[in-house]
């Protein structure tokens, strides 16, 4: 058979709960997203590497845990070095086109960096430097003329143009719905080459009032106004109200981001074939600031628990995996590479990734024995259904509890997912032997990725 083509959709802050095949909340109409779980392979149990954009994504094109080169958060986030292979490269030099459409954000970028997709791995590209915009791509504006007018507010509110290759390129329109087309004509090209397309939506990472004129009077929505030192001098004053809970219509704008977005999708679904993978899933938990939902996931985006680092991840390939099929394995966002790669005929230098094959076919039903996260001031080892977690008492921890609404709690937390998926239950007091096997196990790990060791000492 032919190599496959592969279409990669990584989203942002989608909530876990808001697919509308899952039926926790009729408001949310995702047809395509339900079309993939249908007609392939829904992982329950998919994580990330952080609970954040930057480092997440750097695993997502390296396979390999992104502690490997410093990247713990926003802080320290980076690309990968130099001697480590992309996804890109690695199906690049097995004669795959490639194109990158969306939002970059492994760090602070600037342009001919190897951060930016054509520099390593992608030949066609449209994207935006988001690590130069706290994180954002404007859902409307990309111009010079629009850097003028927004002014003071223009690197908040994320205006700057556009990449193409190395230059600047102005869209001024809905930028979701450019991503799909520019994926599609992509897609659609007579360069007889299998494709590897990444499409990165900024959707739906806040913030999701900036939509079409013609959706917001579709949806009686009113308009909202981005923020402008002019009317609102304080940002932060600002961006308190644009958040949970004070934010009107908030959930309605990000359902209408969810919805567009999924539009999107399958436009792209209708064109592509039975030999084509199709991946969907997103760069970290889902945003509750943002209100998006978790349900039944504890916490959100920032933290460690479920809520923050448990994603939904989607597969779909009918020429190999079957149609309507859920596996619980333990997965994670660094088996893309390797299962890819696979796929695609080839294997990879040593990652941190599995390849997936087996258990998305149904040939098996185990991936990773143990998943590790470590952001510095927290870190979780999860092996089975157990999951140690330590948080420290700091001022970032503090921080991003009263200006993300993101409460992590502090100290040990041991939970059992299988008996308990929201984590109320704290078992580190009655499980000591098993919290201390657990704190050895992210040491060790630790030692493997290059951190010093724990100075949080074993439990006893």
């Amino acid at each position: 058979m032919a190599a496959p083509n592969i279409l990669l959709i990584v989203s942002d802050d989608h909530g876990y709960a808001d697919r509308s095949a899952l039926g926790v909340h009729p408001d949310v109409r995702t047809p395509a997203l339900d079309r993939l779980a249908a007609e392939g392979v829904s992982c329950t149990d998919a994580y990330v590497t952080a609970p954040i954009c930057s480092p997440s994504r750097a695993a997502i094109i390296s396979g390999r845990y992104q502690q490997r080169w410093g990247g713990k958060w926003f802080d320290s986030a980076a690309f990968p070095a130099d001697d480590v292979p992309t996804l890109a490269e690695i199906l690049r030099d097995q004669g795959y086109r490639t194109g990158y459409f969306g939002k970059v954000h492994y760090g602070g970028e600037s342009v001919g960096e190897r951060g930016c997709p054509p520099h390593h791995g992608f030949e066609e590209t449209l994207y935006g430097l988001a690590g130069q915009s706290y994180g954002r791509l404007n859902y409307l504006h990309h111009s010079d003329a629009a850097v003028s007018s927004y002014g003071p507010a223009s690197t908040y509110m994320a205006v700057q143009p556009l990449l193409s290759g190395d230059e600047p390129v102005e869209h001024e329109g809905f930028l979701t719905a450019e991503l799909g087309r520019r994926a599609a004509s992509f897609i659609e090209s007579t360069d007889d080459r299998p494709y590897f397309c990444m499409l990165a939506f900024n959707a739906v990472h806040n913030f999701c009032w900036q939509l079409p004129e013609s959706e917001l009077a579709a949806r009686d929505l009113p308009a909202f106004r981005d923020w402008s030192p002019e009317v609102n001098e304080s940002y932060t004053e600002w961006y308190d109200d644009v958040i949970v809970p004070n934010l009107p219509h908030g959930r309605e704008y990000y359902l209408a981001q969810l919805e567009l977005m999924d539009a999107e999708i399958g436009k792209l679904l209708s064109l592509v074939d039975d030999n084509t993978i199709v991946v969907y899933t997103t760069d970290n938990g889902g945003s509750t600031c943002n209100f998006g939902d978790n349900t039944p996931l504890r916490g959100t985006k920032y933290t460690l628990w479920e809520g923050g680092i448990r994603v939904p991840m989607l597969w779909r390939w009918p020429a190999h995996f079957p149609a309507g099929h859920q596996t619980d394995a333990l997965i994670s966002t660094l088996d893309l590479v390797p299962t890819l790669a696979a796929a695609a005929g080839t294997s990879t230098p040593a990652v941190d990734g599995l390849n997936l094959l087996p258990v998305l076919s149904g040939a098996a039903d185990t991936a990773h024995e143990t998943l590790h996260w470590d952001c510095g001031f927290q870190w979780s080892v999860r092996s089975g259904p157990w999951k140690l977690t330590w948080v420290a008492d700091t001022p970032e921890v503090a921080h991003l509890k009263s200006y993300e609404h993101a409460p992590m709690g502090t100290g040990w937390h041991l939970s059992n997912l299988s008996e308990d998926l929201p984590e109320h239950q704290n078992h580190f007091h009655t499980e000591p032997a098993l919290a201390a096997t657990l704190h050895t196990h992210h040491n060790t790990w630790r030692t493997t990725v290059g951190l010093p060791p724990l100075t949080t000492p074993p439990p006893s």
